[in-house]
């Protein structure tokens, strides 16, 4: 019971293109919305070392593991749910920036996930005064080429630390996730993934809940009879951004999900364009260090 379409990443991996987002879900409280979030139809969870809750995505993902997927009322049988069928992605945090460094990082990840692979894995943020990236990046090729991640990226990367990485990466990343909603659209920096075949990943997709209140978001959900973080989401999938959105009740959960089966109109789209201010609700990533 796939519910998102999904993208090829440039090696070919398909990845959901709605996930699910984990950050500042306390540990307790990850196993029940992950297992909500599957028995509701997502496929792609995104944590993170930093995040603390490694071990309850993975206790929700096992939990569901086996399971039927429903039929949805429609008396059609759906076979249980698999691994291959779950998109997990993890990142390595800044005090463990280095080869070394990261690698030993990955292994305490893969002991807290329980899993065998990672789907994804990715610097979560670059660091540029420790100048550590590239050689984290080295450690994050060598995993991939181990087979014990499918697919590997970065997050919070600006265009002069892409170039930078790029100057002795030998695998373009799969993915650049940043901040990305309608406040902050980034748009020279998403013209550089598509040169660079890079996937943009949305977080904070929804302004952490800021823009929902914008005018014209709220006009649009207005006419199109959706709420204004499915316009926003909707405006994300357009864009052909990978969005990974966290929700903490079951009602929001599908809320955020229920994103395809309307569309916004060029007029819908030029609108909310014209809504950047540049305006983050996170850190530089220079700032981060």
């Amino acid at each position: 019971m796939r519910t998102s379409p999904r993208l090829s990443l440039n090696n070919g991996v398909l990845i959901d293109q709605l996930g699910f987002g984990l950050y500042k879900v306390p540990a307790k409280d990850a196993e029940g919305l992950v297992a909500t979030a599957l028995a509701a139809g997502y496929r792609h969870f995104d944590t993170a070392a930093m995040y603390g809750n490694e071990t309850g995505v993975a206790r929700g993902i096992s939990s569901q593991l086996g399971a039927g997927e429903g039929n949805g009322g429609s008396g059609e049988l759906f076979p249980p749910l698999g691994r291959e069928d779950v998109f997990v992605t993890t990142k390595v945090w800044n005090d463990h920036h280095g080869y070394d460094a990261t690698l030993r990082a990955f292994d305490d990840s893969m002991v807290n996930l329980g899993l065998d692979y990672v789907d994804m894995y990715l610097i979560h943020w670059p660091c540029p005064r420790r100048g550590l990236f590239p050689e984290t990046y080295r450690a994050l090729e060598t995993l991939y080429r181990e087979g014990r991640v499918r697919a590997i990226g970065v997050s919070n990367f600006q265009p002069a630390h892409l170039d930078r990485l790029l100057q002795s990466a030998e695998v373009v990343p799969a993915v650049n996730q940043i901040e990305l909603h309608p406040w902050l659209q980034q748009e020279e920096l998403r013209s550089k993934h598509a040169e660079l075949g890079i996937r943009t990943e949305a977080w904070s997709p929804l302004g952490r809940g800021q823009v929902l209140a914008d005018p014209v978001i709220q006009a649009c959900a207005a006419e199109h009879r959706k709420t204004p973080a499915q316009v926003i989401l909707r405006w994300h999938m357009q864009l052909g951004n990978i969005a990974i959105p966290k929700a903490s009740s079951e009602a929001r959960i599908r809320e955020n999900l229920d994103v395809f089966n309307f569309e916004l109109s060029e007029r819908d789209l030029v609108a909310i364009k014209e809504l950047d201010r540049g305006q983050r609700t996170g850190s530089h990533p220079d700032n981060v260090n």
